[in-house]
C-alpha cells in the first residue's frame, strides 16, 4: 500500500466571501496566511515526497508549511466555468429553480463552461494509479474539490448526500492506495494546528 496525504490550501478573501474559486489563481488572505503559520505538518509526513496545486494558493501553503513541492496539474481545482467568482446566492438569482436541480447532480453536476466533480474524479485517480507505481509516500497541497474526490474514489461517494465523514479543512487527510490504483480512506483530520494536544 502507498501513502497519499492531502492537505486543503489555507483561506483567501474569496473563501471567506463564500464565492467560488474554482482555477482563479486567487492568493491567500492576510487571515490565510496568519492561518496557516499556525499549522505545522505532523513529522510522520517528513520522508513524503510533496507536490502542489499549480494555483498560487496551494503553493504559498505549501512554502509557509516549509515543504519543498513539486508543481502538479492534475491536482488543480475544478474548472467552475462560468460560475467561478459567484456566490450560492448569485447562482439562485441567476438560474433559479435550474441551481437547485443542478446541485442535486452531485458528482454529475456541471457548471456552465466548466466541469464536473466526476471529471475531477477521474483526473485525480489518474494520478493516483502513476503514484502506485512509484510505491512512493507522496503528499500534496491542493483543494477542497480534490480531496473530495479522493474521498468519492475510496468510498463511492455520489456527493449528493454528505461525505461519509465530516472534514476538518486545517487538517491532513490520509489515505492508501493499493497497486491497483484503488484507494482507501486510512486517516481522516489529522490536525496541523500547531499547539494541538
Amino acid at each position: 500500500m502507498t501513502s497519499l496525504a492531502l492537505i486543503r490550501h489555507g483561506p483567501t478573501v474569496w473563501n471567506e466571501q463564500k464565492r467560488l474559486q474554482g482555477q482563479a489563481d486567487i492568493p491567500l488572505s492576510p487571515d490565510g496566511r496568519k492561518r496557516v503559520q499556525g499549522w505545522k505538518v505532523p513529522a510522520e509526513f517528513s520522508k513524503f515526497k510533496w507536490f502542489a496545486s499549480p494555483l498560487t494558493r496551494a503553493r504559498q501553503t505549501a512554502e509557509l508549511l516549509g515543504l519543498t513541492v513539486e508543481t502538479e496539474p492534475a491536482i488543480i481545482e475544478m474548472d467552475w466555468g462560468d460560475w467561478e467568482g459567484q456566490t450560492g446566492a448569485d447562482l439562485r438569482e441567476k438560474y433559479g429553480d435550474e441551481f437547485i436541480r443542478r446541485q442535486k447532480m452531485g458528482i454529475d453536476l456541471r457548471p456552465d463552461g466548466g466541469e464536473s466533480p466526476r471529471d475531477v474524479r477521474d483526473r485525480v485517480g489518474k494520478w493516483v494509479s502513476h503514484i502506485c507505481t512509484t510505491g512512493e509516500s507522496t503528499g500534496a497541497v491542493a483543494h477542497q474539490g480534490i480531496i473530495r474526490a479522493m474521498v468519492s474514489l475510496a468510498t463511492g461517494w455520489n456527493m449528493i448526500n454528505p461525505p461519509p465523514e465530516k472534514m476538518d479543512w486545517e487538517a491532513v487527510q490520509l489515505f492508501s492506495m493499493k497497486p491497483d490504483g484503488s484507494v482507501e480512506i486510512d486517516h481522516l483530520n489529522i490536525s496541523l494546528i500547531a499547539d494541538d494536544g
